[in-house]
């Protein structure tokens, strides 16, 4: 039985703008992005290794930053918080579940998180926020799943692990979830239904 269902964040209860984002941050880049930055700094900084100043410094490798590359974080932000919305549907399913099963929040994201928690009252629709940045551990390392199952204090087998990435839902599986790959408010509405979560 399914005790608590757990969701991926980012295009799988909000929209994620991060590409409109990082386009409008490098628009004056004259650099391949693949090949100028540092492919360590936006891990580093979605597990809480680096503050948000860091992460901007490094973004870019020492060749390319040598030659004038920056990231322009205030078009960067702007642009990303213009962005969020919840995904249609998402959040009347989220809401749907209230007194069936406990809900939580399991995302890869840095401590902009808790931004995100304010502006979409994301602990009023969910019983935990969970992500990289707290649990200090990205999916799909089994160190998140088992943070996440500690911190959840709700066993692996009682959950359902809902994310829009195949390989995530792969690694839940691995520890013992129950997995959905999201594609779209109405296929997760159906699991929910075969779950016993939701009525017909």
């Amino acid at each position: 039985m399914v005790r608590a269902v757990c969701f991926d964040l980012m295009d799988t209860v909000l929209y994620d703008p991060y590409r409109e984002a990082l386009a409008a941050a490098t628009r004056a880049v004259p650099f391949d992005l693949a090949e100028a930055r540092d492919p360590a700094c936006w891990p580093e900084f979605e597990i809480g290794a680096i503050d948000e100043a860091e992460f901007v410094r490094r973004f870019f490798r020492e060749d390319a930053r040598g030659a004038g590359a920056t990231l322009d974080i205030d078009a960067f932000h702007r642009v990303r918080r213009a962005g969020y919305r919840f995904l249609p549907g998402v959040r009347e399913l989220v809401e749907a579940l209230r007194g069936r099963a406990l809900r939580f929040v399991a995302s890869n994201y840095p401590v902009w998180v808790e931004e995100l928690r304010e502006t979409f009252a994301l602990d009023g629709l969910f019983e935990g926020v969970y992500s990289s940045h707290h649990l200090r551990a990205r999916k799909p390392a089994r160190e998140f799943f088992d943070r996440l199952v500690s911190a959840t204090g709700v066993d692996a087998a009682a959950c359902l692990f809902v994310d829009d990435r195949a390989g995530n839902c792969d690694a839940a599986a691995a520890v013992g979830m129950r997995a959905h790959v999201f594609d779209g408010a109405e296929g997760l509405r159906a699991r929910l239904v075969r779950e016993g979560l939701l009525d017909p």
